[in-house]
Parts: C-alpha cells; structure tokens; sequence
C-alpha cells in the first residue's frame, strides 16, 4: 500500500470515529432531554402535552427539543422507551438471588407493590401509550418492542420461581404476562383513585394467581 493510500484510508478511520462520537453526544443529549421531560409527560400525558409546553415546564428552549427530536412522537418514544427498559430489569436481582420460592415470591411482590405505589404516573403514561398506538401508526412498533421486554421480565420471574418450586409452567409467556398486566392495570386505576388499599390487594391477587399458573 503506498503512503497516499495509506494516509485515505487513515483519514477514513478518523471520519468514521470522529462521526460515531458525534452520533453518541447526540444520542446521549437526546435521552438526557427525554428523561428531563419524563415527569411532564407522565403527570399530562399524551393528548394535552405540546413539546412547547415540556420545555417550559423543563427549563429548556423550544429549539432545543426540536433539534433534538423531529416531533412530540418522538419525544415520547425515547423517554417511555428509557424507561421501561430500566423497569424491565428491576427483578432480575431478586430473580438471580432468591434461593427459594417463598423468598422469590415475597421479594417479587414487594418490588410490585413498590412500583406500584412509587411510580403510578410513569406506570400511567405507558398505559396511554400503549392505547394511543391502536390508534397511532408511528407507536406501534416501539410499544411491542417495549411490550416483548415486560413479557421477558415476567417470564424471568415464572421460570425461576418454577425451578424453585420444583412445578411446571401451566401457561404461555404471553398469557402469564397478560394475566399479570391485566391485574396491575386494575390496580393502577384505583391507586390513581386514591384507593389505599390497591397495593396490599395487589399483593394478595398475585399471591393467589402464581401458583395457579406456576
């Protein structure tokens, strides 16, 4: 290879580097900008929030969103999407550390309840997504992304606690996860409600369903 060539294909290398740090920045700012926005979102929701608006209410310039994000759509994936993928791993320690099916049980149920009473809001605005994308073309595809990532979360769960327990699964993934989303979604409405009670109910609805299917 002589030196010109050489010195192309060194200069290649340097663009390429230097274009993946600037596509990572970017990246990165824009799941900064998107968690900031994260509570805005959840307290208003899909339907009344303008990225005007979350920018005020973030302390950042309307540009700043635009430049970052093509639309309000947009916005909401990535905050939504950042977090559900965190939420998707919030079992995986009581998972890898239970050593029997009681303990896994009443450390699963715990974090529940937890979530549950902690995050109503967040928990709020996944829901509101997930229908908006019946509706909008442009969520589908990141909510069964998202969606396939809970699934795997409870299926974590169930196949451990049936290894523990020594029993077989009696059900999908998919059903098992629907079973469980299903109640939790029940118990969101009524902990937004203000029902003090919705958490240990919760609980006690989980406890009797699992062994049932595990």
């Amino acid at each position: 290879m002589d030196t010109c060539t050489q010195l192309r294909s060194a200069d290649r290398d340097s663009n390429t580097r230097s274009r993946h740090r600037r596509i990572g920045k970017f990246e990165l700012r824009r799941s900064e900008l998107a968690d900031a926005a994260l509570a805005t979102l959840a307290e208003l929701g899909y339907a009344r929030t303008s990225l005007r608006e979350i920018a005020q209410k973030c302390d950042f310039t309307h540009g700043v969103f635009h430049y970052y994000f093509s639309d309000k759509i947009d916005l909401i994936l990535c905050a939504v999407h950042n977090y559900k993928s965190s939420c998707a791993k919030r079992y995986d320690v009581i998972v890898e550390t239970s050593q029997t099916a009681g303990e896994l049980m009443d450390r699963f149920l715990a974090k529940l309840g937890e979530t549950l009473r902690d995050e109503p809001h967040m928990h709020r605005l996944w829901y509101d997504l997930r229908s908006q994308a019946l509706f909008e073309d442009a969520f589908r595809q990141q909510v069964l992304e998202i969606d396939q990532l809970l699934e795997d979360m409870i299926a974590r769960v169930a196949h451990r606690l049936s290894a523990l327990s020594g029993r077989d699964i009696r059900v999908s993934n998919r059903s098992l996860y629907a079973l469980l989303d299903g109640l939790f979604q029940k118990h969101l409405l009524e902990q937004l409600e203000g029902d003090a009670t919705a958490v240990d109910r919760l609980r006690d609805e989980v406890r009797r369903l699992l062994p049932a299917l595990v």
